[in-house]
């Protein structure tokens, strides 16, 4: 009777096993078929950030960096969303030091370039920050003549919590940018003052200015951080309390999107008048 029960038990491990396999392999046919049709969307943009530190009392620090951070084409045109503290982190940095009026961090945009995935580089401009949503836009300075492959935030879609969830980035330099998918998990979702989504705080290769996406291939939304002023001052103010990584609704962001200032059109010189015949 006891020999029968352990076989019984084996047997159903053996069979959940099974099923365990063939949920994980669905989920990670449907990421590849969300990786394979949106990855194009997904791309590297070059920032070089210029960065002043002054504490009152002391000199000031000055500093310049080159970092190559993720971004999600929204339009063929070329515009770009991406998440504003990783373009320009100062924002979370003056929120870390609380209410110390001593300490105070400046920056400056000075390159922006869109990089290609055949190698061309092209040359963009911030045009909107959203330090709200934790979002900012980037152009080409010049129109494309070649449109680029976008991601339709309008096709978008909500989801529960625990639903897993596909990100898609670029990684780093050292790992010749190549593309990469992740499968994440909602954690909790937070209604006020404004929706959005609390990815689970598992270690992947998701960096913000991702896109998530629904198991069934809709735009979820975009990573990015969302900050607050610390009650304490100083550094150890940059804890969960202050800082968290959240993924901001696929509306919300095409919201924003509208407010990008339209592209000025030079217009031509108005031809001198012609000398009157004598």
């Amino acid at each position: 009777m006891k020999r029968k029960s352990i076989l019984g038990l084996m047997l159903a491990l053996v069979a959940g096993a099974g099923v365990c396999g063939a949920v994980a392999d669905e989920l990670a046919e449907k990421g590849r078929a969300i990786f394979r049709q949106h990855q194009k969307a997904v791309v590297t943009v070059q920032v070089v950030l210029k960065t002043r530190v002054t504490m009152q009392g002391s000199a000031g620090q000055s500093g310049e960096s080159r970092q190559d951070i993720t971004g999600t084409v929204m339009d063929p045109s070329g515009l770009v969303v991406l998440s504003l503290t990783a373009t320009d982190p100062s924002q979370m940095v003056q929120n870390a030091a609380g209410d110390d009026s001593r300490f105070k961090i400046d920056t400056e945009l000075s390159d922006v370039k869109i990089l290609l995935e055949d190698g061309n580089e092209i040359p963009a401009e911030v045009v909107l920050r959203d330090k709200d949503l934790d979002l900012a836009f980037a152009r080409p300075k010049t129109p494309l003549t070649t449109p680029m492959a976008a991601l339709d935030f309008g096709n978008s879609s909500r989801a529960e919590v625990l639903d897993q969830l596909v990100s898609i980035n670029r990684l780093g330099n050292a790992a010749g940018r190549a593309y990469a998918a992740n499968i994440e998990r909602v954690s909790a979702i937070v209604e006020r003052p404004r929706l959005f989504y609390v990815p689970e705080g598992s270690m992947t290769t998701t960096t913000l200015g991702a896109p998530a996406f629904t198991t069934d291939g809709q735009v979820l939304g975009l990573f990015v951080m969302r900050s607050t002023k610390a009650r304490s001052g100083g550094m150890a103010g940059l804890s969960s309390d202050v800082v968290a990584g959240i993924i901001v609704p696929a509306d919300a962001v095409l919201k924003a999107a509208k407010q990008v200032p339209a592209r000025t059109v030079a217009k031509p010189e108005a031809a001198a008048p012609a000398e009157e015949k004598k």
